[in-house]
C-alpha cells in the first residue's frame, strides 16, 4: 500500500474508535485502540518506536519515540489537546526527515469533529 492508502486506513479507523469513545479519553487510550485496529486489519505496526539520532560521532539512542509507525511508512502522532500547533507538525515533520518516510499523520482526539483533527505532514511526497 502507499503512504495515501495507509493513511485513508488510519484515518477511517480512527474515526471508528472517535465515534465509539468522543474526545475525552487520555491519549494513551486512543493510541491502544489504534494500534489494536491496525493490527487487526493486518497491517505491520510498531508503537512507542524508540529511535537513535546521529550527531557526528555521538549516538543517542532512545532520541525520540515515535507513537506509531505503519508498515515503515507512515507516521502517527497522537494528542489530545485543545489545539494543534506549529511545535506538533514541526515534531512530527523531524521524526519524518530522521526515518525518510514520507507522510505523517498528526491525530488530534480532543475534536467534535473527528476530520478537523486529522492533519497530513509530509517530507518531499
Amino acid at each position: 500500500m502507499t503512504e495515501n492508502e495507509l493513511s485513508k486506513v488510519v484515518f477511517d479507523l480512527g474515526l471508528k474508535i472517535h465515534k465509539k469513545f468522543g474526545a475525552g479519553l487520555f491519549e494513551s487510550v486512543y493510541e491502544e485502540c489504534l494500534f489494536y485496529e491496525l493490527k487487526k486489519a493486518g497491517l505491520k505496526v510498531e508503537k512507542q518506536k524508540t529511535l537513535p539520532i546521529i550527531y557526528e560521532e555521538l549516538r543517542i539512542e532512545n532520541a525520540f519515540r515515535i507513537d506509531i509507525l505503519v508498515e515503515n511508512k507512515l507516521i502517527l502522532e497522537i494528542k489530545t489537546v485543545d489545539f494543534i500547533n506549529d511545535v506538533h507538525k514541526a515534531q512530527l515533520l523531524t521524526y519524518l526527515k530522521m526515518t525518510n518516510c514520507k507522510l505523517g499523520l498528526l491525530i488530534n482526539f480532543r475534536t467534535d469533529i473527528f476530520k478537523d483533527g486529522v492533519k497530513r505532514v509530509v517530507n518531499g511526497l
